[in-house]
């Protein structure tokens, strides 16, 4: 075997002769795969004029120099692309989209933002946060623009208001069906919180929007940054 069984690197053979040679190029494979940071997975040939040590996921229907190497890692190393076949597991950051990206054998995928695991199948329990600011406006209540994911496993929802609330004495939060679900007499004052819990973790069958309602009298104003706690749930792959 002349190459290592993962990254490909060459070995040295025995009463080689420039032994540089061999060992400079395998530094060379390790400085573009250690710590693997690539400029964009969305070319599908190469870019002009390219900084030497650029590195890219060679984007469907690759051609130019790219030709053939659809999905695999490219890098300009002295002048000229080299390219690597990745396996499972492999992980690379996308500079473009700010996104982590894991390789399952057959091709690449971002990883959640959100913690959680995932089985083999594809299957997947995540924890997800889903964060808005919310402008009160002006009336009896008003609906968020962002919304409880379809199907999310809801543990509560939490808020401070960022910008004083006018009109109102205090205000409720909640949803259409239960406008004080999550809190109700809540300050209108800057940096007045409200933390929601859903006693028991609840479901929500179609995407939900937050519904702030105003006690005493309408709102005129102001603004609460809001933050849904929740679990998301996903299916096997067939």
């Amino acid at each position: 075997m002349s190459d290592t069984f993962h990254l490909g690197l060459p070995f040295l053979e025995a009463a080689q002769a420039q032994k540089h040679v061999t060992v400079n190029e395998a530094l060379r494979r390790l400085d573009a795969l250690l710590h693997l940071s690539v400029a964009s997975r969305t070319l599908a040939s190469p870019p002009a004029n390219p900084e030497d040590g650029v590195r890219y996921i060679v984007a469907a229907g690759a051609e130019d120099g790219w030709a053939g190497h659809e999905g695999e890692v490219a890098a300009l190393i002295d002048g000229g692309w080299i390219f690597f076949a990745p396996k499972a597991g492999w992980r690379a950051h996308d500079e473009a989209d700010n996104a982590l990206l894991l390789h399952d054998g057959e091709g690449w995928s971002p990883l959640p933002d959100s913690a959680g695991v995932a089985g083999a199948s594809g299957a997947s329990t995540r924890l997800t946060l889903v964060e808005g600011e919310h402008e009160v406006g002006t009336g009896a209540s008003s609906d968020t623009s962002f919304v409880i994911p379809d199907r999310a496993i809801v543990f509560g929802v939490t808020g401070v208001v960022t910008e004083a609330i006018t009109g109102a004495a205090s205000w409720r939060l909640g949803v259409a069906d239960d406008p004080a679900r999550y809190g109700n007499t809540i300050g209108v004052s800057p940096g007045s919180t409200v933390v929601g819990p859903s006693g028991t973790p609840l479901a929500y069958y179609g995407a939900t929007a937050l519904r702030v309602t105003a006690e005493g009298s309408d709102f005129t104003g102001g603004k609460v940054r809001l933050a849904i706690h929740c679990i998301e749930l996903t299916g096997p792959e067939w």
